[in-house]
């Protein structure tokens, strides 16, 4: 994922800038970014939630 760094003067010109950069990027592109985006917040070996809530007695 390559960094861009875009310092906008207003919420609206940002807000713009994010639609733009969103429409430039193929639907590929954007499930990369979302992916691995998650794998950094969450990391790569998260337990399914499913299975978590029943380990805990939960149904």
């Amino acid at each position: 994922m390559k960094r861009i760094v875009h310092i906008a003067k207003s919420h609206k010109e940002a807000r713009e800038w994010d639609i733009k950069q969103s429409i430039s990027m193929t639907a590929d592109e954007r499930q990369a970014i979302a992916k691995e985006l998650k794998n950094r917040v969450y990391g790569k070996e998260v337990p399914d939630v499913r299975q978590a809530s029943l380990k805990n007695g939960k149904q």
